[in-house]
């Protein structure tokens, strides 16, 4: 569930929002609230999701944890595990854009199911949508690997986002384990610091399982969000399946896809 700390408040935000939902549920504050045909999700007053079906593309986070699948075919990224659903905005993006047979979105929150299906149209024949400890389902996890990996688990302390596990060595290899020879996975990062604690930087065989690395970042939020892909790429790549696509294509004044990306490996 990508959650977003923000650098800058975007225009959306300044906007009167009404509440759809509102409810404590086992300690934890939820809302649902709308402006015009945009939903947004909040536990805890945590910002998690925001989707606007005439708007796949969010300008924020929620692109950034897409774009490393980009650097892929369509016919390339076949099964796909989002760890962290929350209102599934990533989950719109890669059905609207890339059409996986299979997507399997696993969610600690039974609500925050509740609350996508009801609220944020998550409903398509390819998802399976699990309510489960996403770390005890990926150890008992023995299916067929996946071609892409999104690990957005995240908790609020004290109204702050918070990683629900590090980045360490142990969670790496286990990611990886389920990730094809020439898969990416992507994580979401709360900031560049958090990153920068990661195994990536001090474990040599974390480093040695991929084959290109990038860090993505948008205006509106402190968040580093890192792809790592198995298999070899360069940046331009990245900007040329972009421009054919209109509902990505930067090079259009209508865009409103808001990114960086620095190549790390």
């Amino acid at each position: 569930m990508a959650v977003l700390t923000p650098k800058a408040i975007p225009s959306i935000q300044r906007v009167s929002m009404a509440i759809e939902f509102d409810r404590v549920h086992q300690g934890r504050h939820y809302q649902v609230r709308s402006a015009g045909r945009t939903r947004r999700l909040y536990t805890d007053g945590v910002f998690h999701s925001q989707y606007n079906p005439n708007h796949p593309v969010t300008g924020s986070v929620w692109d950034l944890l897409f774009l490393p699948s980009q650097f892929y075919l369509p016919e390339d990224i076949r099964r796909v595990l989002v760890l962290g659903v929350g209102g599934g905005a990533v989950i719109h993006m890669l059905n609207r854009f890339m059409q996986p047979e299979s997507i399997v979105g696993v969610e600690l929150s039974k609500l925050h199911i509740q609350l996508a299906r009801r609220y944020f149209d998550l409903k398509y024949p390819n998802l399976e949508l699990v309510q489960a400890n996403a770390i005890d389902w990926m150890i008992e996890y023995q299916g067929e690997p996946f071609d892409l990996i999104i690990d957005d688990l995240y908790f609020e302390e004290e109204g702050e986002p918070q990683r629900a596990i590090a980045a360490d060595a142990s969670w790496f290899d286990l990611l990886t384990e389920h990730l094809t020879d020439q898969g990416a996975l992507v994580m979401n990062f709360v900031n560049y610091r958090e990153w920068r604690n990661s195994a990536y930087f001090s474990e040599e065989f974390v480093r040695e399982s991929f084959a290109s690395v990038y860090q993505f970042a948008t205006p509106t939020c402190h968040n580093a969000v890192v792809g790592f892909l198995r298999k070899p790429t360069e940046t331009r790549m990245l900007r040329q399946t972009l421009i054919t696509k209109p509902g990505l294509n930067p090079e259009l004044s209508s865009s409103r896809l808001r990114y960086a990306v620095k190549k790390i490996a």
